[in-house]
């Protein structure tokens, strides 16, 4: 089976085709167990490979081996003070002993702090926690952009998990509703993700 038709079975091209209207159900001249033939082109989509169908496997949330790291930004402390309320009730849920809490002034410091812990070989995970309101100016745009991708870099950098789990929110409201309120706690979220790819690394 060629590339081409691996792609179709993992992203199901003929049935999205359709619904988007890059074929119409009279371009269908023919279908076969494993085939879809196209005109006017009589160009053809294959599944002939059916082991190719899998289940995504569930997340392992056993926290109880992890050495977790949770770094926590002051700036907006009534809304990251939540995000580490949350991030501390799913470590008791998932098994993790006693997190290492590290307080930052900001956001922008949560890189060079992850970077460091991560190096130190002592834990498993990081989870960087933050949060920046846009407000009236730019400040929020590069205070955010250079958050993440100094984030990312630790992880790379490392081999260590470090989660991104810094709001981006343009009001206080948003902010608040994602730290326990209407939309859950990103906190949580934050810890969750940190264990599920802790134990996908011990995995492989």
């Amino acid at each position: 089976m060629g590339r081409g038709a691996v792609l179709s079975k993992i992203l199901d091209i003929p049935l999205r085709g359709v619904n988007a209207g890059l074929h119409s159900s009279a371009d269908i001249i023919r279908r076969s167990e494993d085939c879809v033939f196209y005109g006017p082109f009589r160009s053809s989509l294959c599944y002939a490979d059916r082991t190719l169908s899998r289940d995504i496997p569930e997340p392992d949330l056993d926290g109880s081996a992890l050495r977790v790291a949770v770094i926590v930004a002051r700036f907006n402390g009534h809304v990251t003070s939540r995000l580490l309320e949350g991030a501390l009730e799913a470590a008791r849920r998932y098994g993790v002993k006693e997190p290492a809490v590290y307080g930052v002034p900001g956001a922008f410091e949560l890189p060079i702090i992850a970077q460091k812990l991560a190096k130190s070989g002592r834990f498993d995970a990081i989870v960087c926690l933050g949060c920046v309101v846009r407000h009236e100016t730019d400040h929020y745009r590069y205070v955010a952009g250079e958050a993440a991708s100094g984030i990312q870099r630790a992880s790379l950098d490392t081999s260590v998990p470090c989660i991104f789990g810094v709001l981006t929110c343009d009001t206080d409201k948003q902010a608040l509703d994602r730290s326990g309120g209407e939309q859950g706690n990103k906190g949580a979220d934050a810890l969750q993700a940190a264990v599920d790819a802790a134990n996908v690394l011990r995995s492989l």
